[in-house]
């Protein structure tokens, strides 16, 4: 990919994406509804074929040409995930289908072998379902007790009250890095800082923010980290877990079967190093593969320019949403420049359903999501039964945003004129 320098990022890249250049409707595709799942480049869809056509095989195991090709593949992609979030080690990268099988792994593995009765987990009122119910589970059956930190004035995460509910009975804090219907940029610096004085263990959903900015787990200092790839021009089917690698080596295995071993007996077994030990059974070959293609695209661009191309999309985004009087969007104002939080704006339009909202905009291209979005507790939160959810990436338009907010006018008119 070569990056001409006189036009905006998306004009750059949107011909790396063959989904984007077709019809819905007889409208041209507005794709924006990025936050649920990412379009793929040409670059990771033929890495993808790649694989299936020439060189398919089992990883780890064989020792015939094939087998090789696919595992410095699979572990080449390992290395490219490591680097990306800057890991200590490759090690410290395990293989998911999701970032919510990364979180139950550590919910099964460390939750349910370490949490006793009335320590403390400390989750906020914002999470998506995937990293609430892991902890209902756990403490269901350890007696932990859940803890949520709630909203502030701005409709962010509420630091002061956060730093109150933290404690000596504290043993994690588990945080999204950005809210997937917010939007707001949570203060992980802080979050880690203060969990650490109680000696607390922090993991970090980074799904929402792994695709949009630069990563860094050692500055973070945090635990655990999970990102799932399919938000990041990666394959659906594939994700990762970062932990730190003492952390890891001191929890057992997730799952049993082949792969995770090292010798089986009758009647026992040990166990194989990372980060095999929690790679049960034949993995997502292809696809892990394919998102190590989808790092590298994301690196040859920069994550630097796709957060900054991005903050520049949410100040536009905002403005125009701004001239909409029966619009209300929840979570925080980006400031002049679109920072401080994410390129998604979850909204309401005075008494008409996301729903309908969602269903007539696709009828003229445009495709955005409406619901609760995997956070229903936030939703009783902020009294919306649900919302509908316009969400950005790199090779979306200044222009689309102008086709999505006529469109939007429109619709808003249309039901108007229904309800009088």
């Amino acid at each position: 990919m070569t990056l001409a320098t006189d036009k905006p990022l998306a004009l750059k890249v949107r011909q790396d994406f063959p989904i984007l250049h077709q019809s819905i409707h007889d409208h041209p595709l507005v794709y924006l509804d990025n936050a649920a799942t990412s379009q793929k480049p040409q670059a990771v869809i033929d890495t993808l074929r790649d694989y299936y056509e020439r060189y398919n095989s089992n990883v780890h195991r064989g020792v015939h040409t094939l087998s090789g090709l696919a595992t410095d593949a699979y572990e080449g992609a390992r290395e490219k995930l490591a680097k990306f979030v800057n890991a200590a080690s490759h090690q410290e990268i395990v293989y998911t289908r999701n970032a919510s099988e990364a979180i139950n792994l550590v919910a099964y593995s460390w939750g349910l072998n370490t949490l006793q009765p009335g320590d403390e987990i400390v989750l906020s009122v914002m999470e998506h379902h995937s990293n609430l119910i892991p902890w209902q589970f756990v403490a269901q059956r350890t007696g932990a007790i859940l803890k949520f930190v709630e909203l502030d004035a701005t409709e962010s995460f509420d630091l002061n009250h956060y730093e109150s509910l933290v404690g000596d009975r504290t043993k994690l804090v588990s945080i999204a890095h950005v809210s997937n219907t917010l939007g707001c940029e949570n203060p992980v610096a802080a979050i880690v800082a203060i969990a650490r004085k109680f000696g607390a263990k922090v993991l970090i959903d980074a799904c929402q923010s792994a695709p949009h900015m630069p990563l860094d787990v050692q500055a973070m200092d945090c635990d655990w980290l999970v990102a799932s790839g399919h938000k990041m021009c990666g394959p659906t089917g594939i994700g990762f877990l970062y932990g730190k690698l003492d952390l890891l080596r001191s929890m057992p295995p997730f799952l049993g079967g082949g792969e995770m071993i090292a010798d089986v007996f009758l009647d026992h077994a040990t166990y194989a190093d990372l980060p095999h030990k929690f790679e049960a059974g034949t993995p997502a070959i292809g696809e892990a593969i394919a998102l190590g293609a989808a790092v590298d695209y994301l690196n040859a661009i920069g994550m630097d320019t796709i957060h900054a191309y991005e903050a520049d999309l949410t100040a536009y985004l905002f403005a125009r949403l701004g001239e909409i009087p029966e619009v209300r969007v929840y979570g925080p104002q980006p400031d002049s420049q679109g920072r401080g939080r994410a390129a998604l704006a979850s909204f309401t339009a005075g008494e008409v359903h996301p729903h309908d909202l969602s269903t007539i905009l696709d009828q003229a291209g445009i495709a955005i999501r409406a619901g609760h979005h995997c956070t229903q507790p936030l939703h009783r939160q902020i009294k919306a039964q649900s919302t509908a959810r316009a969400s950005l990436y790199f090779y979306n338009t200044r222009e689309e945003i102008d086709t999505f907010i006529a469109a939007l006018k429109d619709a808003i008119a249309f039901f108007g004129s229904i309800f009088g």
